[in-house]
């Protein structure tokens, strides 16, 4: 017996046989390269990591190269020494703790009866200890992110920024060298008091050699951007600093 193809229930049910088979083989496809993308965001974070203590493989003055993805796991677990986890008073060492979601931490901290989760990563480089935070917080478009990795009396060793939809050539400028160079040897404190770094307009320090002015130089046309850098480091960094406080004690 002939099929009427002519049918609308025919076009009805091919076009769910096919909506049904085509999910199937995406789902497949997404279920068997999941463990490859969590492999991926695992050596990506590591990258970032190490790029904030200024391990990488940058070469020209405008290099921003990373180490290579099927090396990044054994450079990091030879510079960085310890992953801590601090949550209120307690500091607990996590091999996992890169793996903690700051988005999710920072909603969960919206309970005032939730402590929230603040991974450290420590490191040593050429015999001193570094201590590397991650930060996360909203430029113009989306979201922005990094990390920034300072020594024991909170003066920056180096930085590392990314975000997700900035606009090219304005705000995407804070993934490149010349602005994330701009935060090393500013220092988080103005005295013994917590202050921040302020990406400010008229700065005028463009090599950065003013390093006690809480201060580095601002994007030209992404003052939302900037200040999105300034309010995120401000908001993140100063949750470490009862760690730090005990730390110099």
């Amino acid at each position: 017996m002939a099929i009427n193809t002519d049918k609308n229930s025919y076009t009805i049910l091919f076009a769910v046989i096919m909506v049904v088979v085509v999910g199937s083989i995406l789902a497949g496809f997404a279920s068997g390269l999941k463990p490859l993308v969590k492999a991926n965001e695992k050596y990506e974070k590591q990258q970032n990591i190490l790029y904030a203590m200024n391990v990488n493989d940058n070469e020209g003055d405008g290099d921003v190269t990373f180490i290579p993805t099927d090396k990044v796991e054994d450079v990091f677990n030879t510079y960085i020494k310890k992953q801590l986890v601090i949550q209120g008073d307690k500091v607990t060492e996590d091999p996992e703790a890169f793996l903690i979601d700051l988005k999710k931490e920072e909603t969960k901290a919206k309970d005032d009866s939730y402590e929230r989760r603040l991974p450290l990563f420590v490191g040593e480089k050429d015999g001193k200890e570094i201590y590397v935070m991650p930060v996360r917080g909203k430029g113009l478009w989306d979201a922005i992110w990094g990390f920034v990795a300072v020594d024991k009396s909170m003066t920056i060793q180096g930085v590392y920024f990314d975000h997700k939809g900035e606009t090219p050539g304005l705000g995407a400028e804070i993934k490149q060298r010349y602005f994330m160079d701009d935060f090393t040897g500013e220092s988080f404190l103005n005295g013994n008091a917590f202050e921040g770094i302020n990406v400010a307009k008229g700065n005028n320090d463009p090599k950065n050699t003013n390093t006690d002015d809480n201060a580095v130089d601002a994007l030209a046309g992404a003052t939302i951007t900037g200040d999105g850098v300034t309010a995120m480091l401000r908001k993140d960094v100063r949750l470490y600093v009862p760690y730090f406080q005990k730390l110099n004690q």
